[in-house]
């Protein structure tokens, strides 16, 4: 075999449209444009912006104001006055609060606020707490790890 002998596979190479070169090309008279309006004209068709008499997005962009992040993270927010029923030195972990029912949707990580006061020493394994809610649970003797 030699480099003159090698050849594209069959259908591999197709030839272009000739267009406008009589009935026989399949693609004589209109070329493909229809009869008469924009579209047949040289140059014709529609803007790049054109929406067909909607308002064009590039003018619309003034009215779309704020921002939606896309990577936003929904948390689960307990509050420290709902883990009263707890008992001391127990373990507080996502688990335990959705057995608890304290969760709205057990796929999203779990938040402690600082709202209410603990009595009790806890155990807390969550995603992320509040410095307010830290230094009260510190201070009730209960120990805090953040998981990712």
């Amino acid at each position: 075999m030699k480099l003159n002998d090698l050849k594209a596979n069959k259908g591999a190479k197709k030839s272009r449209k000739r267009v406008g070169r009589g009935i026989a090309a399949g693609q004589g008279k209109t070329a493909g444009r229809g009869t008469k309006g924009q579209g047949a004209r040289a140059g014709g068709g529609k803007g790049l912006y054109h929406q067909g008499g909607n308002l064009p997005f590039y003018r619309s962009l003034p009215f779309k104001r704020g921002f939606t992040p896309p990577n936003r993270v929904f948390y689960n927010e307990v509050n420290l006055d709902q883990l009263s029923s707890f008992k001391a030195g127990s373990d507080v972990s996502p688990e335990t609060l959705e057995k608890a029912r304290l969760l709205r949707n057990t796929n999203n990580p779990v938040v402690v606020l600082g709202r209410g006061e603990v009595k009790k020493a806890l155990n807390l394994r969550v995603h992320r707490i509040t410095d307010g809610a830290r230094k009260k649970i510190e201070a009730a003797g209960g120990t805090i790890e953040v998981i990712n």
